[in-house]
């Protein structure tokens, strides 16, 4: 009610209401985020407690109607979440949670980003963001733990991908793997502390290890210190066996074939030129 008729709800408020359910409003402290109003540099809005006002350049273009509410297009709502904190996990974390959201992938949001961005606030960020994004990631802690991975200098490790046994079994699907090395790392959070679900963990580690996998687990209060600390030692007990000497294998048997990807997919829904222009 309180925007003018050229402005619009931006930032992770618009990509809440199309559906982006990791972006729920909480603050790092324990507060609430305020509603961000895109509101261009021409209209005057008087200010509130609840919302926070950008008056940088918002084309009509970027501009649509979602269930009576108007909102950021998908590209602009995390263009403008991906700079607000001023952080690279923050802005990884924005693009990733997008797209696991299935709102846009990292390959359209570079395309949105490429061209004609450069006179806004905090480009050089988001760039630096979306050349470490993947569409893989399943939550922010999955972002964060493999962040520091690389951080680490260690090659890319695949992420949310089956492991099978050579048989087709499945194994695990874990949230990073090196496949070279034959370690796997999971980020657990509070919800794998009720009992059936550690009890399914407790199950799920001792299966990899007996499949020649080395685990190492991260868990709700552990800082990046002791991730770190945790992943190098994890990664010197792992056993680097050749191909031809694992029990496992990332090959889906046939009664799991590969699902389309995201990219695939918004191409499918014909989405790909409404998720990049400007």
């Amino acid at each position: 009610m309180r925007l003018p008729d050229s402005g619009a709800v931006t930032g992770w408020a618009a990509l809440r209401w199309r559906g982006g359910g990791y972006f729920d409003g909480s603050a790092s402290d324990g507060g609430w985020l305020p509603v961000t109003l895109a509101i261009g540099g021409g209209a005057s809005l008087r200010g509130h407690p609840c919302s926070a006002m950008s008056r940088e350049r918002f084309p009509p273009t970027e501009r649509e109607v979602v269930d009576g509410l108007p909102v950021a297009s998908v590209q602009r709502a995390v263009f403008d979440e991906m700079r607000r904190a001023g952080t690279l996990l923050h802005a990884v974390q924005t693009i990733e949670m997008a797209a696991a959201a299935g709102l846009i992938s990292v390959a359209l949001m570079t395309a949105y980003v490429t061209p004609g961005r450069n006179g806004y606030t905090g480009v050089p960020l988001v760039r630096r963001a979306l050349a470490l994004a993947i569409d893989e990631s399943w939550s922010p802690r999955e972002t964060w733990l493999r962040l520091i991975w690389l951080s680490l200098g260690l090659d890319p490790p695949v992420c949310n991908r089956p492991v099978f046994d050579r048989e087709g079994r499945f194994l695990a699907c874990p949230d990073l793997f090196d496949p070279v090395a034959g370690l796997i790392g999971e980020y657990g959070g509070a919800d794998h502390l009720k009992r059936r679900r550690h009890q399914h963990d407790v199950s799920r580690e001792q299966r990899l290890r007996d499949h020649g996998l080395e685990y190492f687990e991260v868990v709700t209060g552990d800082s990046g210190r002791v991730a770190a600390a945790r992943i190098m030692a994890a990664r010197r007990r792992a056993r680097f066996l050749p191909v031809g000497s694992r029990a496992w294998t990332l090959e889906r048997p046939a009664w799991n074939p590969q699902p389309e990807t995201l990219d695939e997919r918004l191409a499918r829904l014909g989405l790909v030129q409404r998720l990049t222009h400007h």
